[in-house]
């Protein structure tokens, strides 16, 4: 009985190292992991081909004084909205007042001349002749006290448009003139800026190519809306249009100069600002793989395509643009194919794992 007992020992035990061992090779075997995967198909994309520009305003008005004089008052502040027709400076005119008062004397006194020998013509007492002379003289005094008058009147300095004053480099009690070396101010109309840019001769024919599509000409109607980013990094709210293109080529530089216009209700832009004018370049029917799901290898860009056993198998792409987060692709995956979307840069060839759509 001891012998039988002994042998049953002996077989269970052996059952249990057997079975143990099983399980202890099922816990240490790796499990496949599960990763997101894409199927691919041709797509349409935006492109965008970026430009740094200068902001300047609509108009930059330089205000000059048209008479000599010392400057009385200054009614504006630097920075300042003014309307057209605000009244922005004032000039002494203490002397220009005497002399029209000297000239409106003179008006006054050949006036009197002319009344006097109205009636000695009429009764044949004198020539007609002394009578044109009178009245020549007169036209002349008139004439000596206009432009006075007028000379008084731009004393006044308006402004001209509607806008925003800049620097005032001339304060009160200096003596200006229209032969000075700088303007009073210059009022800068910001409602409509104007963003200036630079493109390649390369650049501007394939602009060219798409804006003349179906047999249209070159015109600021068919030309692309244009995106402006601003020196803080921050996209502009507003598009903007290409309302000119400068078809002279630069000899030097091979460039050519274009011009966008921005609307700008909310002044958020400046003349004098710098920013990127972002030119969209619209792609048809393109392969599209996202900049996560490739590996780089040896200076190779490789994505993994899902095998219907659910293995992977790495692929090189021949990549010929890109944007932010994406690549376009010229060969290497076809519509159809299933790519392995996040954790690749752990994958190894022929590596099954759990896709996930």
């Amino acid at each position: 009985m001891k012998k039988i007992a002994l042998g049953l020992s002996a077989i269970s035990l052996a059952i249990f190292a057997s079975c143990g061992g099983k399980n202890e090779q099922q816990a240490t075997a790796p499990q496949a992991p599960s990763l997101k995967v894409n199927t691919l198909e041709k797509q349409d994309i935006t492109l965008y081909n970026s430009y740094s520009t200068n902001i300047e305003g609509e108009q930059n008005v330089e205000i000059w004084p048209k008479v000599s004089g010392f400057v009385q008052k200054i009614y504006v502040e630097e920075g300042q909205q003014v309307k057209k027709g605000q009244l922005l400076f004032k000039l002494e005119t203490q002397t220009l007042s005497q002399d029209a008062q000297a000239a409106k004397a003179a008006v006054n006194v050949a006036q009197v001349e002319v009344d006097k020998l109205v009636p000695l013509v009429e009764k044949n007492i004198i020539s007609e002749v002394q009578l044109k002379t009178a009245k020549a003289q007169l036209e002349q005094a008139k004439s000596t006290y206009s432009s006075i008058a007028a000379n008084i009147g731009y004393s006044n300095i308006v402004s001209p448009v509607n806008g925003y004053i800049g620097e005032i480099p001339y304060k009160v009690g200096a003596l200006v003139s229209s032969s000075m070396g700088q303007p009073l101010t210059v009022v800068s109309d910001i409602s409509t800026v104007r963003a200036y840019f630079s493109m390649t001769e390369k650049q501007l024919l394939e602009m060219k190519s798409k804006m003349t599509k179906g047999g249209a000409s070159v015109s600021s109607e068919n030309s692309p809306e244009v995106e402006l980013v601003m020196i803080n990094g921050e996209t502009y709210p507003h598009k903007g249009k290409i309302a000119m293109v400068n078809n002279i080529i630069n000899p030097t530089t091979g460039s050519v100069t274009l011009r966008a216009d921005f609307n700008n209700p909310n002044f958020l832009l400046s003349s004098g600002s710098t920013g990127t004018i972002k030119v969209p370049s619209p792609q048809k029917d393109v392969m599209v793989v996202p900049k996560m799901a490739t590996v780089d290898i040896q200076g190779n860009k490789l994505v993994y395509i899902l095998q219907d056993d659910n293995t992977v198998k790495s692929q090189k792409i021949n990549i010929i643009n890109q944007t932010d987060s994406e690549y376009l692709v010229s060969q290497g995956v076809q519509p159809g194919n299933t790519i392995v979307v996040e954790g690749v840069s752990k994958l190894r060839e022929g590596q099954s794992i759990n896709p996930i759509k």
